[in-house]
């Protein structure tokens, strides 16, 4: 009987252990009211189906300080239509990794790439980059799929065959480069990129969309990448997913550039100086450079990937004169995507207010903090001051993080995304733009935090990491995929101790099957 009542406990335990809840992922813009009368259906519906939380996101949560009473009346109708349905919100804030709403309050706080010692010219009070002409023609590979049209190639219903054309071209270390190509298509469908590769290890220098329509008239499409400490680049025009219809590329152009979306802070400075190495005084050896667009196309918060720089304007330097300058620019990745740089002290200032504000707003019983797909850091002087590897300056952020939101709201319960936490997912070395190695990240998690993991490919790994950590779990599903494609989840929900919940997760905006999604996982065995 002794050997026995352990297992009995056991068997207690498992049968009287509550099943995961259900949540719904849901990002709205509380702005306008149109959309809290469709918050209100999902809610409707939602509740139906039997979930009991919303985990509900909005830009305009990283400028509260901004927004009039309208916006505010609307939180106050999202409450009470969700106490009516017995949902509860969770409200999401720290969007760090896509950092857009945060940096609406300062652009220049983006993490900055550096540019060293790009070479310039004095001609007529204007430096100008002495670089020399990068000619694109005897193209080193040509799909056979392509056929050559004026200046370009055409490609027509590729069926999932490649339609690339590339050269090697050599590049200077940490400079920035601008490459132009216009696009026209016709019923095409497929996704034209601008892909500027390393050689050894290959690894790609550009992850911005050119966001080609399916038919378009001729446009010119842009990107600007950093060539990193690389000597030469393997630079690709092409499609690796076509199917139907045609594409065309023409006028294809590579140049060194600078100043395009120039940052300007202490953590990311301007360095001006002679050739023989003197520091020239912004202000009297030459004009203050800013560059207005910076952080503020579409909208401030937000960079596009090309517009025409900043000229360098000099102070009665003669003609000749050589300059080596050093500056920062950001990296944009898909959707447009920017990483705040999360050691400057600006920022803290900025996050610990957000904690506070968003509280204010919401006086939630459980918060979500949004660290997610952070491509770049490391790499800003105020960043590289600190000396610590990139796990390291995460691990201390969301320490700090924790600790603001429970500043504000002392008996919370916290969430965060699992990706940048998790070695089996993003928490490892050469991710995207990140310096070095973000092993360590989950040192700054303490195991009151719960955990999110979403890729559903590392399912089983995941939630075995998490729960090896002694941390309770929450597990993002769906993603605008059949519902039976998250059953990985359902099952190390029954394996893993300390799951609270399975979230209906979509990007699209797609709660067709919200139902389904509920169904499925009840129904796991």
């Amino acid at each position: 009987m002794k050997k026995l009542f352990p297992l009995l406990i056991c068997s207690l335990a498992l049968r009287a252990a509550e099943p995961p809840a259900l949540w719904v992922y849901y990002s709205t813009n509380l702005l306008v009211d149109e959309n809290v009368t469709k918050l209100e259906a999902r809610m409707k519906e939602a509740a139906a189906a039997g979930y009991s939380a919303f985990t509900l996101t909005d830009s305009k949560f990283g400028k509260l300080g901004e927004m009039d009473k309208h916006y505010f009346d609307n939180i106050a109708k999202v409450k009470r239509i969700a106490a009516e349905n017995n949902i509860e919100i969770i409200p999401m804030l720290y969007p760090i990794g896509w950092s857009e709403s945060l940096l609406w309050n300062d652009p220049n706080l983006a993490e900055g790439i550096p540019v060293r010692e790009a070479p310039f010219v004095v001609r007529g009070n204007v430096a100008m980059l002495e670089t020399a002409p990068i000619p694109l023609d005897r193209w080193g590979w040509v799909d056979e799929t392509m056929t050559p049209i004026e200046n370009g190639f055409r490609c027509t219903d590729l069926n999932g065959r490649n339609g690339r054309f590339n050269k090697r071209i050599k590049v200077n270390p940490f400079r920035q480069y601008h490459v132009s190509v216009d696009i026209r298509t016709e019923n095409f469908r497929g996704t034209p990129e601008i892909k500027p590769l390393t050689p050894d290890p290959m690894r790609t220098l550009n992850h911005a969309d050119l966001k080609v329509k399916p038919t378009q008239d001729w446009i010119t499409h842009h990107i600007i990448f950093n060539s990193f400490d690389n000597t030469e680049i393997l630079l690709y025009f092409g499609v690796w997913d076509g199917t139907t219809g045609t594409l065309e590329w023409r006028n294809p152009k590579i140049e060194e550039t600078a100043f395009v979306n120039l940052l300007r802070r202490d953590g990311a400075p301007l360095t001006v100086t002679s050739a023989d190495g003197k520091p020239l005084v912004e202000g009297h050896d030459f004009e203050p450079l800013v560059d207005p667009l910076s952080g503020r196309v579409p909208w401030k918060g937000d960079f596009d990937l090309y517009h025409e720089p900043p000229e360098l304007r000099t102070k009665n330097l003669p003609d000749g004169t050589r300059l080596n300058v050093s500056f920062y620019h950001p990296l944009i990745c898909y959707g447009g995507s920017v990483m705040i740089c999360i050691s400057d002290p600006k920022t803290e200032d900025i996050l610990r207010d957000h904690a506070r504000r968003v509280h204010a707003a919401w006086g939630a019983k459980r918060y979500f903090m949004s660290h997610d797909e952070i491509r770049a850091l490391n790499w800003d002087k105020s960043c590289m001051d600190r000396n610590l590897t990139s796990g390291e300056i995460l691990a201390d952020n969301i320490a700090k993080c924790a600790a603001w939101i429970r500043e504000a709201a002392p008996d919370t319960e916290i969430y965060v995304w699992g990706d940048m936490f998790d070695p089996n997912h993003n928490a490892h070395k050469d991710y995207y733009f990140v310096r070095g190695d973000l092993a360590g990240s989950w040192k700054g998690l303490d195991k009151r935090i719960i955990a999110v993991p979403w890729a559903v490919e590392f399912a089983d790994k995941s939630a075995a990491w998490f729960s090896g950590l002694g941390m309770r779990m929450v597990l993002a599903g769906y993603y605008d995929s059949p519902p039976a494609r998250s059953l990985p989840w359902a099952e190390a929900a029954k394996k893993y101790p300390g799951v609270q919940a399975i979230m209906y997760t979509t990007w699209q905006e797609n709660f067709t099957d919200l139902k389904a999604f509920a169904e499925t996982i009840r129904s796991a065995k």
